[in-house]
């Protein structure tokens, strides 16, 4: 490769470890052309993958301030850069590598942290961003279903409730210790409404300690 060609190879690898959140060095030794374009679909929008010779992926490294160990420039070697969620970049090489073992997953790096080839398949197994993000999601609506009860009720049933909880507490600040809006929700609730609005209430009360 001449020179100039070996200085944009060079500044080319550097701005994808600059750009990217890690990344992970393979050996592709036996996989084709075919193979090496299902594994880039494989890997959709989480990582991009590239061939790239070690001595020219050294100093690209070196020129964006990554340490990489020397032992995984070894063998015909590339990489996949992790633009997206690094589980998901982690799952594709796996699972195309269980598929295709002529695929090794070396080792490589995530924000900074040295990963060897066994904690990128531990990586694997984590559960993606979307799931964990679903799941909170989740969480939060159960959380805020409980509050419905109380703020959905009647304007005229919500106004009577934190009325009658400021006279009762002008006159006795006690009311305010925990469990007194469900007492005065109860008591001006009509009495076909009173278990719900209490149980809104200490429903609301709950999560806000536990938060």
């Amino acid at each position: 490769m001449a020179r100039p060609d070996k200085a944009a190879a060079v500044a080319d690898l550097a701005d994808s470890f600059r750009e990217s959140n890690g990344a992970v060095l393979t050996e592709y030794r036996g996989l084709n052309v075919k193979q090496l374009q299902d594994l880039r679909r494989a890997l959709g929008d989480a990582a991009s993958y590239a061939v790239a010779k070690n001595t020219l992926t050294k100093i690209a490294a070196r020129d964006a301030g990554i340490e990489l160990d020397e032992s995984l420039l070894t063998g015909p070697t590339a990489i996949a850069f992790i633009t997206g969620d690094a589980v998901e970049a982690a799952k594709g090489l796996r699972d195309f590598a269980k598929a295709n073992p002529s695929l090794v997953v070396k080792g490589g790096f995530l924000d900074g942290k040295q990963l060897d080839a066994e904690e990128i398949t531990k990586l694997a197994d984590l559960e993606s961003r979307e799931v964990l993000l679903a799941k909170l999601a989740g969480g939060l609506k159960a959380n805020l279903a409980k509050a419905a009860g109380l703020f959905n009720a009647p304007l005229s049933q919500a106004a009577r409730t934190f009325a009658a909880l400021q006279a009762k507490a002008e006159a006795d600040p006690s009311v305010l210790a925990a469990g007194a809006p469900a007492a005065v929700a109860a008591e001006q609730a009509p009495a076909d409404e009173a278990p719900a609005a209490e149980s809104a209430t200490e429903n609301v009360e709950s999560d806000v300690t536990e938060g």
